[in-house]
């Protein structure tokens, strides 16, 4: 701020504008500046960007409403869940040293927690879906105290924290999976609940604009801690949030400046920061700074001195403050004789006692009203709070408090007395493990915490996954795609196009298919679908698009069926999430269908994608453009030859690598049959290729094989044993195996019989299936894999080629009974002709040929010579680098 050269004129300016104030409210001010900001600007004036505020609370002492209910018995609840989560990490970790838990995570924003579930957080029921609450993962104690004082976890349960092994075990953090009747989100892996929140939002509009439900009245809730807005993904979508005005959105920052391992902004302050990032992106932000014994020491302060002092102050010493206590307060902070004034009146003990805003519950529920109140932005509520509030020596505001898991007696004591639990020191000190504290069910505390959740619909946090079943489509609604094209050459992304149609037009579940492309939908060939479904946008489309003459014209509308999320695979995964979950989030069972390049799928977003399937994700991913080498001019970043192997991680992600139409029709129906008619807790993930060729016809009892991972596409009719082998394919290579079947009858009278795998992961988990069984049932009769059921009747060396890694294909090793040869794409990914990048990952069908000669040679069925002169005629480089080989100079 520069020198003030006319202090007259000034007060003059403001005390119009206090005038304005008083007589034509805050709107008419905020528009006059708005004004005289832009009238400035148009004279050459600069004008500060201002996206902070004063370090103080936004909300007045007046505006304040009272707090609801009975604060007594509310305080006293607070107490007892409080201690109950601590013991609960203390009395896990004496069971087993190292089993871990977090004690201070919880402690720092226990308050934000209780207001929401005192007051806010609607549980799902028959007449109401309830909010959606995102809580901080490492603060699942917390819930578990509550859910232990409501009845629903005894006291055994709770003593089964973090021990998931055996049935009956507490998830460490929020799991659905683990615990699907209670956790509603996955959310400790920090960054994926704040963008994943924002989409939840977005969704509950979409499934009201489209008129699927009513989810006017509802909210979405997340809580962030200030060390994970580090992550991009906490930041990452916050304007789709603002332009989408997504009102039904609050995020909850506990603001207690620590990290991990430390200050989350030593040299700075951390609550500013994120004002300004998040009101620079369009959100109303309300800070909760500061808690109501302070707000006497701000009334006394008439020149504005604690104000300016508390903004210069960095976090790394407000930290220090939490930690040291009046005394170090006192010398510090109020260090001016002007300072010292204010506080003079106040022993040490009473400025300890000077609490941060996120732990006044007064001011907490001031700020969650005004954010429900709150209209065309999302909220965010950043709300100051001490790390390991109330733990004493043991982690109180220090940098260790995070790994905090062992409080010593001290600090026990301490954090007893100061929460009032009437338990005994000879209880602390008899076995080191701290007890339980339940005032009773009768008690007035206990009657209260049951009265107020019946007001808001039922415990929480809970889930429910009571979506009805649907019929879906049978087989043979997918003729088109079943009866094959002729000549007519057609990609398996084209099938995919036509199977969405299909599927939408469908009279049961056309509207609950959504549709999901990032800004890829042309490359696909799926612009087809923005005339006949169109895309979804709030506003409806406010201009003609420039392609409004074509047939297939871009078309925006509020009840389009397509989400098109930008270039922002991280924002698209998110957007599947919550589509694919809303069978338990909404009572809604929407099937999304999620179409991305391959290469930018699991290997981009796999975390997001492990935390769907933890919340038990129903829908279709489709990895188009799938393969090292069928999307031939693109090159090193965007060749996949290895997301099939990390979808092979993810337990509940059923995976295919379909060729053909009539294989991709099949895995469709079959899934929309598991997902939405048994509703199983499965999901897919589906290759696609952008390569065109013939689409040949379903043959008949073929279904089985495609299902169960592999079937036979070719028998040779030649009655040859010795001189057989069996040839396997999958996706695009598997043209290039029937290729070399030929070649082998053709060239060399061998006889090649022709598999097409349809899933080598599929293969391997009914593999593993199996082979545990006879493990555990040594006298019983054996299992047989499927694999060794289809291969185990025929004759000689198998050979499989993919286009993706050899370790693809390796899967099913342990289930051949003979010579196993598999070829595969390792390496980077290149620019070129497919026919080039065939040959050069050494996959087609002349390699195919050469290694199926090859195995014979190893098996003394053939002379090796014949192996060097196919090498020869078949013009491959025998000193060729091998692929895997990086060639830095090209």
């Amino acid at each position: 701020m520069t020198y003030d050269l006319d202090p007259r004129e000034t007060r003059e300016w403001l005390e119009s504008l206090e005038a304005v104030v008083d007589h034509d409210g805050p709107e008419r001010a905020r528009f006059l500046l708005t004004a005289l900001r832009d009238h400035a600007l148009s004279l050459g004036a600069e004008v500060p960007q201002l996206f902070t505020t004063p370090y103080v609370n936004t909300i007045a002492p007046a505006d304040e409403p009272d707090l609801p209910g009975d604060p007594e018995l509310e305080e006293r609840l607070l107490q007892a869940v409080r201690w109950n989560a601590a013991a609960m990490v203390l009395r896990a970790q004496k069971r087993s040293d190292g089993i871990g838990g977090h004690i201070a995570t919880f402690q720092a924003g226990s308050t934000l927690f209780e207001i929401g579930l005192n007051h806010f957080f609607r549980a799902p029921g028959d007449a109401h879906r309830g909010d959606l609450v995102f809580f901080q993962g490492h603060a699942s104690p917390g819930m578990y105290s509550r859910a232990f004082l409501e009845g629903r976890l005894s006291a055994e349960k709770a003593d089964r924290f973090r021990q998931e092994a055996e049935p009956g075990g507490l998830s460490s953090y929020p799991h659905p999976s683990l615990m699907p009747d209670f956790w509603q989100f996955a959310t400790v892996s920090m960054g994926l609940a704040p963008l994943t929140a924002i989409y939840q939002a977005r969704f509950l509009r979409y499934l009201h604009q489209r008129g699927i439900a009513d989810t006017s009245d509802r909210y979405v809730w997340c809580y962030v801690g200030d060390g994970e807005s580090d992550e991009p993904e906490t930041k990452g979508c916050l304007t789709m949030a603002a332009r989408e005005k997504l009102d039904n959105l609050i995020f909850v920052v506990s603001c207690n400046l620590q990290r991990l391992d430390g200050p989350v902004r030593g040299n700075g302050k951390i609550v500013q920061e994120l004002e300004g990032v998040f009101r620079g992106s369009g959100w109303n932000v309300i800070k909760v700074l500061w808690g109501a014994e302070w707000d006497e020491i701000f009334a006394r302060d008439t020149e504005g001195l604690l104000q300016k002092r508390l903004s210069e102050i960095p976090d790394g010493e407000m930290q220090a403050y939490a930690a040291k206590g009046g005394g170090y307060m006192r010398q510090n902070l109020f260090n001016t004789p002007e300072l010292a004034r204010l506080v003079e009146h106040l022993s040490d003990d009473e400025l300890s006692a000077l609490r941060r805003g996120g732990h006044d519950a007064k001011k907490v529920h001031a700020a969650y009203r005004a954010a429900i109140e709150h209209k065309n932005e999302p909220t965010v509520i950043l709300a100051q709070t001490v790390k390991g509030y109330g733990m004493g020596d043991s982690g109180q505001g220090l940098n260790i408090a995070h790994q905090a898991k062992k409080m010593d007696t001290d600090s026990l004591r301490q954090m007893r007395d100061l929460l009032g639990i009437p338990i005994e020191d000879a209880e602390l000190d008899e076995d080191g493990k701290p007890p339980y504290w339940h005032p009773g069910d009768d008690s007035p505390v206990i009657q209260y915490l049951h009265k107020r959740r019946e007001l808001l619909g039922g415990p929480m946090p809970s889930r429910r996954a009571d979506a009805p079943r649907l019929e879906v489509p049978a087989l043979d609604a997918f003729g088109p795609m079943l009866k094959g094209s002729g000549e007519r050459e057609q990609s398996t992304t084209m099938g995919l196009v036509r199977a969405i149609n299909i599927m939408v037009r469908d009279k049961n579940i056309g509207r609950y298919i959504v549709p999901i492309v990032p800004d890829e939908a042309r490359t696909f060939g799926m612009e087809g679908l923005f005339r006949q479904l169109g895309i979804y946008a709030p506003g409806g489309q406010t201009y003609e698009p420039v392609d409004a003459g074509q047939l297939l014209y871009y078309r925006e509308a509020k009840d389009g069926q397509i989400l098109q999320e930008g270039i922002n695979e991280a924002g698209a995964t998110a957007s599947w999430t919550v589509a694919a979950t809303s069978y338990a989030s909404n009572g809604v069972p929407t099937i999304p269908i999620y179409t991305f390049y391959s290469m930018f799928g699991f290997q981009r977003v796999g975390d997001f994608i492990w935390a769907a399937a933890d919340m038990q994700a129903r829908g279709f991913l489709i990895g188009a453009t799938a393969g090292r080498t069928t999307l031939n001019g693109e090159g090193l970043q965007h060749e996949d030859g290895h997301s099939h192997l990390i979808a092979a991680t993810v337990p509940s992600c059923v995976a295919y690598d379909p060729t053909y139409n009539y294989e991709l029709a099949v895995i469709l129906q079959d899934g929309l049959r598991r997902m939405l008619t048994e509703q199983e807790n499965v999901f897919y993930y589906i290759t696609s290729m952008n390569e065109n060729y013939p689409q040949p016809a379903l043959p008949d009892g073929a279904a089985e094989g495609i299902l169960k991972g592999m079937y036979r596409l070719h028998k040779s009719s030649s009655r040859a044993k010795k001189k057989r082998v069996q040839l396997l394919g999958s996706g695009t290579i598997l043209r290039e195996v029937q290729a070399a079947a030929e070649m082998l009858e053709n060239d060399h009278g061998i006889a090649a019989d022709v598999w097409s795998v349809t899933s080598f992961t599929e293969l391997r988990r009914d593999g593993l299936s199996s082979q545990r069984w006879n493990l555990l049932h040594p006298e019983a009769d054996a299992k047989t894999s499927w694999v060794a059921s289809q291969l185990g009747g025929t004759d000689g060396p198998i050979i499989a080629s993919t286009d993706y890694m050899h370790t693809f294909a390796d899967q099913i090793r342990p289930w051949i009974d003979r010579r196993y040869v598999t070829l595969g794409t390792d390496g980077f990914g290149r620019s070129d002709s497919r026919e080039a990048l065939r040959d050069f990952f050494e996959v087609d069908r002349r390699w195919v040929t050469v290694a199926a000669l090859k195995a014979l040679a190893d098996d003394g069925v053939i002379e090796q010579e014949v192996v060097s002169q196919a090498i020869d005629r078949y013009g491959i480089d025998p000193e060729k680098p091998e692929p895997t080989t990086f060639h830095g100079d090209l």
